[in-house]
């Protein structure tokens, strides 16, 4: 989800919920600790300069277990940040505390904004050297179009 995508959704939310990919839920008393942009230069496996940005978000859990997140909230630190730091509309990967620091991209459902896996790939699968998926054939489905052994035979 980009930057614009979340705005557009607290424009219609009267709530402002996260649920983890395990389907529990990020304590309602949670707070945006920080709404930044992160540039990422690195090279991958194959030699090629890339760069990654990405507008991120901080949750954390703290014992103000009165503190709600109204949506005019966090798009009032949302419109900071743009003017302050000049963060521009990437995809949003959002930071929370389980047993470590989790990233996760976001998604909404509808009603709830989802939390979502974050995986790792290869970027240079042609100059790494892994080798390409075999094909999986299923024996008991295999009968080959001529035999010189036919079963019964007796020949082998």
């Amino acid at each position: 989800m980009k930057l614009s995508e979340i705005k557009s959704i607290l424009d219609t939310v009267e709530t402002v919920t996260f649920v983890l990919p395990n389907g529990s839920y990020v304590p309602e008393h949670f707070h945006v600790t920080e709404v930044g942009q992160i540039t990422k230069s690195f090279i991958d496996c194959g030699g090629t300069v890339r760069q990654e940005t990405v507008v991120n978000f901080q949750l954390w859990n703290a014992n103000d277990l009165e503190h709600r997140l109204k949506p005019a909230k966090l798009q009032n630190i949302i419109a900071l940040s743009e003017k302050v730091l000049g963060i521009g509309d990437f995809e949003i990967e959002v930071e929370y505390q389980n047993e470590t620091i989790g990233k996760y991209d976001l998604g909404f459902n509808g009603t709830t904004f989802t939390l979502l896996n974050k995986t790792t790939a290869c970027l240079a699968e042609d100059a790494c050297g892994i080798p390409a998926e075999k094909q999986k054939v299923n024996l008991a489905e295999f009968t080959p179009a001529t035999s010189c052994c036919p079963p019964g035979g007796n020949c082998c």
